[in-house]
């Protein structure tokens, strides 16, 4: 891109899950990069929002949220896109692949929007790509950077995946512990019990709970539960079923206090999710059990990361729920091996 092309404004419209949003941190890191005069402002969920509260090297977060409906959801794409275009951005880069992330630049008229050519969103992309087959069946951190060497020319690391802790969230955090906690000498566990995806990403509540008991059994430690407000049920499951309890803070914290919480915590288990992403990121020793999914293109990110897949005919299969009923892939993952997998990696 010569200097007489270079923006002033330059636009990311972030992925939607959270686990995305961590395995496209080194893709919005080599943005900055690339444009380190530029205003970079990152368009994301409103409820996804506060995961940059640390991130000082981003100049503006624009949140937002489309509500459910026709009316409102056409009311709510129109406002996006009229304040959008009153930033007068000078390039726009899509991480999503949905036909919206594109039709929102379009709209604004930002003169540049770079991202891959899919969901029918082509003509709306000035600067495009398709995924080749090859990088598709990589880590899904590179299929962002991809997409910034095809379409911008812009070169990243995919190493550079460490989030950024907000302190005054881990304040409180502290103090959410110190209230909570019952055995505060001991190292602190977090769990993920729950997945946004479905059944077929979720251990059985009853083997969280064995975890539970067999930590504080043998290493005094105590777990907190961690995870999306819909995700409580699952979290109480959990506690109903173990002797030890925990800490359940589902539901309770904002993605950024969730964040700095875990980089609290000695360690972390749990199904594939956004809590698991963001966990090996932070370098905390991190166990990911992982079912119906493909730990080589969606596995947790960091040195100190261990995955946990039974490898059976019907698996990975890559379906919300066991087409046979079983869920064998997730069931026959027996509670001792990740508590092994942790002392391994010096957790407890």
């Amino acid at each position: 891109m010569s200097s007489s092309t270079v923006p002033a404004r330059v636009l990311v419209k972030e992925a939607n899950w959270l686990g995305d949003i961590v395995m496209s941190l080194p893709a919005l890191r080599a943005v900055r990069a690339a444009f380190p005069e530029a205003r970079l402002a990152v368009l994301i969920k409103q409820e996804l929002a506060s995961f940059f509260d640390g991130a000082a090297w981003i100049n503006e977060i624009i949140p937002y949220r489309v509500r459910k409906g026709l009316l409102h959801g056409l009311a709510d794409r129109g406002r996006i896109a009229r304040e959008l275009r009153g930033r007068k951005f000078g390039l726009a880069v899509l991480l999503p692949n949905s036909f919206d992330a594109a039709l929102w630049p379009f709209l604004a008229r930002i003169p540049r929007r770079a991202g891959y050519a899919r969901d029918a969103r082509g003509l709306l992309l000035t600067d495009k790509t398709r995924p080749t087959s090859e990088i598709l069946e990589t880590h899904q951190v590179h299929y962002y950077l991809h997409m910034l060497r095809e379409t911008l020319g812009v070169h990243g690391s995919p190493d550079a995946f460490a989030p950024d802790v907000h302190e005054p969230s881990r304040k409180r955090m502290r103090a959410f512990l110190a209230r909570r906690r019952k055995r505060p000498d001991g190292p602190l566990i977090a769990l993920a019990v729950a997945a946004a995806f479905g059944p077929a990403k979720e251990w059985p509540a009853r083997s969280f709970a064995r975890l539970v008991d067999l930590l504080a059994e043998r290493h005094g430690a105590e777990c907190v539960l961690v995870g999306a407000p819909n995700e409580r049920r699952k979290a109480e499951e959990v506690i109903a079923a173990s002797q030890a309890g925990a800490v359940v803070a589902a539901g309770e914290t904002s993605v950024g206090e969730a964040l700095a919480l875990l980089s609290l915590c000695a360690g972390f288990a749990g199904n594939d999710s956004g809590s698991m992403h963001v966990a090996g990121a932070l370098g905390i020793p991190t166990v990911g059990i992982f079912g119906s999914t493909r730990a080589d293109r969606t596995g947790p990110l960091g040195a100190r990361t261990r995955v946990i897949h039974k490898h059976l005919p019907c698996s990975p299969c890559l379906k919300r729920t066991c087409r046979y009923g079983h869920y064998d892939c997730l069931r026959l993952i027996e509670p001792e091996e990740v508590l092994a997998a942790l002392r391994e990696l010096k957790a407890v």
